[in-house]
């Protein structure tokens, strides 16, 4: 999720805010489910320092190469490496992106708390991800978590905190340690991949392109060791192109997109160690479905081949019941779902979006879905549990693998364990 809708969507905090776009995407799904009417995508502290893990050293310490025991994500020698052989080298045989899908089940976000921008983990009223609570999700069947993160907002001269780095491998580490898949990404962090707070508003710019590379540099390089449970995606929502600039009534630029998505795999592909072989996850355009699946829409070549890149979309449809909680002149908010010819559009979309993983043999991670709890209009128990497994299975029958939106609601933040709703989808699901 992006900027202008993420407090208001999920906060179980008490941080639900009204949603106050006219952007016509909100109907769409994805792009516009994204972000908080008051700023930004994500909680965080201004951690990430030794107080709360850090770049520690010692037993099942994964994130950060120290010689223990468990240390997974920088490769510790015989039993350390996650898909390769440990260490730096990495493994030279490229992932089938595909064959990996089984084996990521279904997923779940770390929302709102290392994507925050203004005080970084707790800053949207979350506390430090502990590692009771990764052991938790996988305890309970979650395989695969994305963790969203705020870089360029922390940086200094265009160099990424050291500190920042440092917690987000502790985090990698632990889950990959309790034997998860993460995806770490370049999230909303002030819009500037698109220039949102500028003239050139989604416009690509070559300082846009040379800051990205620079990042994803750094951002590679720091996780060359870290083995192949690690994917790497380029962008959240922020490839949002337009020609000229013009975006209502205008044209989508799939060019910058394109161009985009090609600079992310060759940076880091260059990077080396399991960089050289790890899969990516591309941006679709928004990450919505309909105006992804086009011709425009160009797949990178792929120095590692063509079987290790994965597509992201999102799915938010109808964004009416997903996330809206107050009436706004396009629309208002729905509690409940689950009619006829609403099972027929999801069916639909994800017909189109199977279709389209088939055609381009590039396989789908659907990485944000969810349904707001709603404030001022509360939803139906029933008809959330519905739309999310509805959803998962959607996407499991056709090979994509599905990630949850949460930031708490879900996902208790302490063990890891599920709300009612959620937990009568997975076990439905897993039956």
């Amino acid at each position: 999720m992006t900027h202008a809708y993420r407090l208001a969507f999920f906060s179980i905090l008490g941080l639900l805010v009204a949603c106050n776009s006219t952007d016509p995407d909100v109907t769409s799904g994805a792009g516009a489910a994204s972000g908080g009417a008051t700023g930004g995508s994500g909680g965080g502290a201004t951690t990430g320092d030794a107080a709360t893990g850090g770049a520690g050293t010692g037993t099942g310490d994964a994130a950060t190469g120290g010689a223990g025991a468990g240390d997974v994500s920088a490769g510790g020698a015989g039993t350390g490496g996650v898909g390769g052989s440990g260490g730096t080298g990495g493994s030279a045989t490229p992932v089938d992106a595909a064959a990996m899908v089984p084996d990521m089940g279904i997923g779940a976000n770390i929302g709102n708390t290392l994507e925050n921008t203004t005080e970084w983990e707790t800053g949207w009223g979350q506390p430090l991800i502990t590692r009771t609570f990764i052991n938790g999700m996988a305890s309970h069947g979650i395989k695969t978590v994305r963790v969203p993160v705020a870089w360029d907002t922390y940086a200094a001269n265009g160099t990424i905190d050291a500190t920042k780095m440092a917690r987000v491998k502790e985090v990698v580490g632990w889950i990959e340690a309790a034997g998860m898949y993460s995806i770490v990404n370049i999230h909303w962090d002030g819009g500037w991949i698109y220039n949102e707070d500028n003239a050139d508003k989604y416009k690509l710019t070559d300082d846009v392109k040379t800051r990205f590379a620079s990042y994803w540099t750094q951002i590679a390089t720091a996780f060359s060791d870290v083995g192949h449970k690690l994917i790497l995606e380029g962008m959240n929502e922020e490839g949002n192109y337009w020609v000229n600039g013009v975006h209502d009534g205008g044209t989508p630029d799939y060019a910058a997109l394109n161009e985009m998505n090609q600079l992310f795999v060759t940076t880091v592909r260059e990077q080396g160690g399991y960089n050289a072989s790890r899969a990516l996850l591309i941006a679709g355009f928004v990450t919505d479905i309909d105006r992804t699946c086009v011709s425009d829409f160009k797949v990178p070549a792929d120095p590692a081949g063509t079987k290790s890149l994965f597509l992201s979309i999102h799915y938010y449809t109808p964004y009416t019941f997903c996330g809206l909680d107050t009436v706004e002149s396009w629309g208002s908010p729905k509690t409940t779902w689950g009619t006829e010819p609403e099972k027929a559009e999801l069916k639909s979309k994800f017909d189109t979006l199977g279709a389209f993983s088939a055609q381009r043999s590039l396989p789908i991670i659907l990485g944000e879905f969810g349904v707001t709890l709603g404030t001022n209009y509360p939803r139906e128990p029933a008809s959330r549990t519905l739309w999310m497994r509805s959803v998962v299975e959607a996407a499991t029958s056709r090979g994509i693998v599905p990630v949850l939106w949460d930031t708490g609601t879900d996902i208790k933040r302490t063990d890891g364990s599920f709300s009612t709703e959620w937990q009568a989808v997975v076990s439905a699901v897993n039956r």
